[in-house]
């Protein structure tokens, strides 16, 4: 057991892989178990997790370590093109194909190939993934004949897979035999102490690429630091670690005030059930509709509340008239069983002209309003990361914080195209 250890902890310094957590320990001895075969290996993840480090160690490890690696973003690559870069193209099979291509299966034979946000791969192309896996045969897109490769596949996602096969988004066939072997990379905010380390290692590098001073945390920083979630993991901290270095280069140690100048303020919204059978991609207009008829509900059981605990009806029914505004809500609640208070919450305003009477406030038009605002800013802000980035589709989706696939689709669907 001493010598697993002993060889864990040389593969991390091999691949520059910092933390003592068991999970990370863990990963890292699957990755070193399963690298000299051939089987297909799916590590799951938190995005800025590092993911891709593992990938690398399967191939450094493995018997095709002199063949080529090639780590490809499945998010990234528009949906028209997707199948061209994988399997390659004949000439002429499409608009703006002057010449015969290689795809990356072709090119990385006898390789590894890594392909990360697998699950945003479209399906058709997913049944052409599967028939790699299972005989090592592709189509070049165009032509009819059959070629063969030997290519091991690395997959990685930080999506629940299973979810998305319930969703008919993901092929099942397809995830079984992509996770053969599963390696789950923990999020940064399980790995405890972990957080220290990688502080202290960007903050030397940093020291020396900015030639400035190496920041230090005090005792209350450090505290700060751990009880925060970091949603963007690792790359995250490094890039907080690097903001501290330049931006306080005079600084030798750096207080919890200080630092939470830097951490980003962590959303206040309530988290939606997240369970067995919930669909993963929720969107904001679901958020803002769980929000306001929760409110809803809060608001009238607490006028309920008030006015049973009144005791009196004559002074609960002034009440009413005296604030009919307030408990307009009340007016279409089901009928309350007859051994409660009874209480009549229609009282009629001497001002009030009988179109204000019927006048109710219904609070699916609110949502709806917020959810036509919703598209209205999503559209305004990819227009002006689009033309923050002069029109480069990349640069614009990684301010966005999606994927280009997904900016690409956006765009579409907007009709932003010029």
């Amino acid at each position: 057991m001493a010598a697993l250890d002993s060889e864990v902890q040389s593969i991390k310094n091999r691949f520059g892989i910092i933390g003592n957590a068991q999970l990370l320990d863990h990963a890292v001895r699957v990755a070193m178990q399963v690298a000299p075969t051939d089987m297909t290996v799916l590590i799951t993840g938190e995005s800025g997790s590092g993911k891709e480090s593992f990938s690398k160690i399967i191939h450094q490890l493995s018997p095709r370590k002199h063949g080529q690696f090639i780590a490809i973003n499945c998010g990234s690559i528009p949906e028209g093109t997707i199948d061209s870069e994988l399997f390659g193209h004949e000439k002429g099979s499409f608009t703006g194909a002057h010449e015969a291509r290689k795809g990356y299966f072709e090119v990385t034979n006898g390789g590894t190939i890594f392909l990360d946000e697998i699950g945003e791969m479209p399906l058709a192309t997913q049944a052409r993934l599967l028939r790699v896996l299972e005989n090592g045969e592709f189509i070049k897109v165009g032509s009819s004949k059959v070629l063969k490769t030997d290519v091991r596949v690395v997959g990685a996602t930080n999506v629940n897979l299973l979810n998305k096969v319930e969703q008919g988004k993901f092929r099942e066939d397809l995830y079984y035999r992509l996770s053969t072997v599963p390696i789950f990379v923990p999020p940064l905010r399980e790995r405890g102490r972990d957080i220290e380390l990688l502080f202290r290692k960007f903050a030397t590098d940093f020291s020396e690429k900015y030639k400035v001073k190496p920041i230090a945390l005090t005792d209350d920083a450090k505290d700060l630091l751990l009880k925060y979630r970091f949603p963007g993991n690792i790359r995250q901290l490094k890039n907080i670690v690097e903001q501290i270095s330049v931006l306080s280069p005079d600084q030798k140690e750096i207080n919890a005030a200080a630092l939470a100048m830097y951490l980003p303020k962590e959303s206040t919204l309530p988290a939606l059930y997240s369970g067995p059978g919930a669909h993963e991609n929720i969107s904001e207009r679901d958020i803002l509709y769980k929000v306001l008829f929760d409110m809803r509900k809060d608001v009238n059981d607490l006028k309920k509340l008030v006015l049973e605990s009144l005791g009196n009806p004559a002074e609960a029914a002034q009440i009413l008239k005296d604030n009919a505004s307030l408990f307009e809500s009340l007016r279409h609640e089901e009928p309350r069983p007859s051994n409660e208070m009874v209480l009549n919450i229609n009282p009629v305003r001497p001002t009030e002209t009988p179109a204000e009477q019927e006048e109710v406030q219904d609070i699916t038009h609110v949502a709806e309003d917020d959810s036509l605002s919703i598209v209205k800013k999503e559209k305004e802000l990819i227009m002006r990361a689009l033309r923050k980035n002069n029109n480069k589709r990349k640069y614009a989706a990684r301010d966005l914080g999606i994927s280009e696939r997904t900016l690409y689709r956006k765009i579409k669907e907007y009709e932003l195209e010029e």
